[in-house]
């Protein structure tokens, strides 16, 4: 039991205290799953990222999920995203009701738009980390490269972006192995 709480109670601080959605909360992420609890590696979580961007629903949700799932298996994983969902559902609650009355105010202005700059470097962060464990060689560079391209420009849609991705870093893996036993 005391696994369980010690689940939820880190997936709601994290869940609490950090805004900007899944990318703004990776460093906190980062800092409590691997370096205080040691549940996975940080290479892990790129990879948990990675699915749960490709799959339906909110990315640090369905990452908490699936770190919960690997600690302590569908129950952990149902706690994982309920500390994680319940900070923003009271927090959205209570703001709904405030926000109306206060969103004219000019400190409330000010404040959401200091709010959006750090929340912005947070992502920045995130994103340096993500291209450091995950672009690792020429082809990670130009792989990159295209994709921030394709996905800036709006050419074609992320979700198409990511499978080909992995085809291609499937086939490149299949063509390293194949020259290593020929080798």
């Amino acid at each position: 039991m005391k696994e369980y709480l010690d689940l939820y109670l880190t997936f709601a601080k994290i869940g609490a205290f950090t805004f900007g959605g899944g990318y703004a909360m990776l460093p906190m992420l980062e800092k409590e799953v691997v370096d205080k609890k040691h549940w996975a590696t940080l290479e892990e979580i790129m990879d948990y990222y990675a699915v749960g961007q490709c799959t339906p629903g909110v990315i640090f949700v369905n990452t908490a999920t699936f770190i919960g799932y690997y600690q302590k298996g569908v129950l952990g994983g149902i706690v994982a995203t309920l500390g994680v969902v319940s900070p923003s559902i009271v927090i959205i609650l209570s703001i709904a009701g405030l926000l109306k009355n206060f969103q004219e105010i000019e400190i409330v202005q000010h404040a959401l738009h200091g709010i959006r700059i750090a929340v912005c470097v947070l992502i920045f962060n995130a994103t340096l980390k993500l291209y450091k464990t995950g672009v690792k060689d020429l082809f990670g560079i130009l792989l990159f490269l295209v994709a921030l391209v394709l996905t800036y420009l709006s050419i074609v849609p992320t979700i198409v972006i990511i499978i080909i991705s992995a085809l291609l870093g499937i086939t490149m893996k299949a063509i390293k192995t194949k020259k290593e036993v020929q080798s």
